[in-house]
Order: C-alpha cells, then sequence, then structure tokens
C-alpha cells in the first residue's frame, strides 16, 4: 500500500477540519489545527472522527452505492446487477468477471480503504494516548473508529482474501507488511470486535442512529461467527440483538427504508438536508436505457407475483420496446428526500443470522419463523416444512430478494456457502479461483512483501 498518500491523506483531512460535514452537532475551528491539538477537546475529536464518517459516506466501499461501493459492484459480479456502462477504469470487467491485477477500480478501492484504516487508526492512538478527554469519550470514539475499521477490514477479507492487516501508523513499518492468512484476519477482526463491544454502549448518540452502537458492533461480531461456522456463537449473539428493547420488526413493507424505523441498527445520513440517498440517486433512470446497472432479469423473475417486494422495491422502465428493471427501495430524489437514509445495519439481517445457526445446528422447526418472517411482510406464505438443504437453498434465495444492491449480502452469502460457482449459470466468464480478486498491481511493486498474487492471477 502506498502509505506515504495515505499519511497525506490523513494529516490533510485533521489539519482542514472545517471541511468536515456536520455529522456531529459542534463549532468547528475556524482555522486549521495541529494534530496534537485534535484530541485535547471533545468537539475537535468528534470532528476528527466525523470527518472519518463523512469518507466512509462518499467514497468507501460501504457507500451506499456507486462506482466503488461493494453494495454496486459486489451485486454486479454476482448475478443482481446488469451493467450498461462502457467505462475504460474497470468497472464493466468487474461485471463480465475479467478483472485484473491493473484494473484500476480494484486499485482505487485498496487505496481508499488502507486509508480509511490510517484514518481510523490515527484516531485510535490519538485518543488512546490523550490526557484531556474523559474516560467515557475516549471509550466511545475508540470504540466507534475500531467498529468502522474493522467494517472496512470485513470487506477487504472477503475480496482479497490475504490481506495486510495493521494497528499502527508508523509509516516504514506499514509500507513493508506482508499480507495475513484471510482466517487470521477473521480471527483478529472477532478479538477487535470484542473490545468494541465492551467500549460503547447500547445507547444511540443521536436518535436517528447515525452512528454505530454496541448492538451494532454484535452484528458484525454475528457476521464473523457465520464466516467461522461458529453457529452457537452466532446464535448466541443474534438473540442477544434481538432481546434488545431497541429493536422491533417493520410489519409495514413501505417503512422498511425510512429513517425512522426500530428496526434499523445503523445508517448513514445524507451529506445535506433534502439530498437524495445514494442508492435512490445513483440507480435512477426514467424513458431511456439504463446509463449505469439495472437489475438482472434473472432476480426480477425470482420474485413471485405477488410478493410486495417485487412490487414495492423494484421500479419497471420502458423505452423504444424495451422494459428494464431498477432498484427502487429508496424512492425520494434530490431536493425532496426527508425521510430516507442510507440503511447500514437492519434487524432483518439479524433474522437471518440466527435463522441460518439454528438450521446449521440441525434445529429447523426453530429456525422456520426467523426464515418466514421477512417472506410474510411481503405477502407470501411461510415455509412449514423443510428439509436442512432445503431450508438453506430457500434461506439463500429469500435473503437476495430481501437484501438485493445492500452491500454485498449475495456475494458474502454465496461464498460464505461455498456457491458461487451455481453463478456459472448467467456469468460465462465465472472461474471458481475468481472468489477473491486480484491485489493491485501498483500496490505489488510498492510492496515486494505483498507477493504473491493471488492464484490465477
Amino acid at each position: 500500500m502506498n502509505m506515504k498518500k495515505i499519511y497525506i491523506f490523513f494529516c490533510s483531512a485533521l489539519l482542514m477540519l472545517t471541511g468536515c460535514d456536520k455529522l456531529v452537532e459542534v463549532d468547528y475551528p475556524a482555522s486549521q489545527i495541529g494534530t496534537g491539538q485534535v484530541f485535547a477537546e471533545v468537539q475537535t475529536a468528534n470532528a476528527a472522527l466525523a470527518g472519518l464518517y463523512a469518507s466512509l459516506r462518499d467514497e468507501s466501499l460501504i457507500t451506499g452505492a456507486d462506482y466503488y461501493a461493494a453494495s454496486t459492484l459486489l451485486a454486479s459480479y454476482t448475478d443482481d446487477l446488469d451493467c450498461y456502462t462502457n467505462d475504460q477504469n474497470g468497472v464493466r470487467d468487474i461485471y463480465l468477471n475479467q478483472q485484473v491485477e491493473s484494473n484500476q477500480v480494484i486499485a482505487s478501492i485498496w487505496a481508499r480503504a488502507y486509508s480509511h484504516i490510517y484514518y481510523a487508526n490515527s484516531l485510535i492512538l490519538g485518543v488512546e494516548k490523550s490526557i484531556k478527554l474523559k474516560e467515557a469519550d475516549k471509550d466511545r470514539i475508540k470504540g466507534e473508529a475500531m467498529l468502522l475499521r474493522s467494517l472496512v477490514y470485513f470487506y477487504l477479507q472477503q475480496l482479497f482474501g490475504d490481506i495486510p492487516y495493521t494497528a499502527s501508523i508508523d509509516y516504514e513499518y506499514n509500507r513493508t507488511l506482508a499480507r495475513t492468512e484471510a482466517a487470521a484476519v477473521l480471527e483478529q477482526l472477532e478479538a477487535d470486535v470484542n473490545e468494541v463491544v465492551e467500549l460503547l454502549t447500547d445507547d444511540y448518540r443521536d436518535v436517528e442512529r447515525i452512528y454505530p452502537n454496541r448492538k451494532a458492533a454484535q452484528l458484525l461480531l454475528a457476521r464473523i461467527y457465520l464466516l467461522q461456522s461458529d453457529w452457537i456463537r452466532a446464535e448466541a449473539m443474534a438473540e442477544t440483538i434481538l432481546s434488545s428493547p431497541l429493536y422491533v420488526f417493520q410489519v409495514d413493507i413501505n417503512e422498511v427504508f425510512h429513517k425512522s424505523g426500530s428496526h434499523i441498527l445503523w445508517q448513514m445520513k445524507p451529506k445535506n438536508s433534502g439530498k437524495a440517498t445514494l442508492e435512490a440517486y445513483f440507480y435512477y433512470f426514467s424513458g431511456s436505457a439504463p446509463h449505469s446497472y439495472a437489475l438482472t432479469e434473472d432476480l426480477v423473475n425470482s420474485f413471485a407475483t405477488e410478493d410486495l417486494r417485487r412490487q414495492m422495491w423494484v421500479a419497471e422502465v420502458s423505452s423504444g420496446g424495451n422494459t428494464w428493471y431498477r432498484p427502487y427501495k429508496y424512492k425520494n430524489q434530490e431536493g425532496a428526500n426527508f425521510n430516507e437514509y442510507s440503511i447500514v445495519f437492519r434487524l432483518e439481517e439479524v433474522y437471518f443470522i440466527l435463522a441460518e445457526a439454528l438450521a446449521r445446528q440441525g434445529r429447523i422447526d426453530e429456525a422456520l419463523p426467523w426464515l418466514n418472517a421477512t417472506r410474510q411482510r411481503a405477502g407470501l406464505t411461510g415455509f412449514t416444512s423443510l428439509s436442512a438443504e432445503e431450508f438453506i437453498t430457500e434461506l439463500l434465495a429469500e435473503k437476495r430478494r430481501e437484501f438485493f444492491t445492500e452491500f454485498g449480502y449475495r456475494f458474502i452469502d454465496l461464498k460464505r456457502l461455498d456457491r458461487l460457482d451455481e453463478l456459472s449459470v448467467h456469468k460465462p466468464n465465472w472461474e471458481e479461483y475468481k472468489r477473491v480478486w486480484p491485489l493491485p498491481q501498483n500496490e505489488m511493486l510498492l510492496n515486494h512483501n505483498l507477493s504473491p498474487q493471488n492464484n490465477g492471477y
């Protein structure tokens, strides 16, 4: 990774806190300040943390939707989105499963991710060394920064497999880092997120839930347990979340993507009041062919006619005798959005985690209600009896219909369930080694310790 560029990125961010979006209600410094001052007062420390949130919202893998977001790229890499762009940067190659080590989108994803990791590491070390901040503020800021870092690492591990892991901001150390094995990265993330659980509380610091709390950390931990095939701990973590009075399953499908729902664990607020979510803006097209992406026929046809999600979350666009379909979960366009934020974690995922964890333990009857909840909300009849194999197949299909174009669920689920090869039915260039992406060529030239390249590239 180009640690010099990352270092410059972080220093610039801290030196220009006046440019941070107002994700926290603080008075920003009137002029540039040095990094030593950032952690002397909670207002400036909060502003630095707000800068990380803003950057993640606007240009990262966990951005709601764009050409560099996991939501978009992984939906097209699998079988949920068709790509219509003729870009020269590598977006279409990812859709065609023809990515190579010189792909510019992949290089940008890697560089941005490690920039955010460096930023988070700097925040963590800054609050740890601060003698001015109160312990409660230190715990909160450190916990949130660690959770954001862990989420970035989670996606890097899923995309690239073995990756460099660092909690350091030492330039000389970081620029020659070797990769950590994928399983060991997960173990480290498990430890990190467990620490976050201890640092954060269940209380939200904003009523709109635009900052994650302890329960959001526990959801990420439950995801990690699933990847480790630790069904017992995945079950326990899901039940811990579900037992909280903070969350209630949303029974009205029209309200699922409205910001006020008590099924939301964490969401990202648009940059300005009235601004459309990135999902509503990016996927929108009308009266003409798609300019970027549209839903695949395979996905659209996977819905039963009576499925309310097909009726409410999919928009049909016809032009010149052709018909396309676009995601329509977020509906408000620019200047008219006052009730939609980009949801990162919602309670429905916890239902699916618990369903899978129970089914993997052979407890199908206990798992069925958790699988049926989203079906019944969508106006479908719940399953009454399934074999263990049928259950996992139906869970994968149901989760696809529930979470399409949301944060790469389809790719992560297919990979975890060892079913990525099913993509070959609709993706003629799919090969098994493409379960991970190539490391960026430019990064490998800068750091020879990243070698060897992932198999097949």
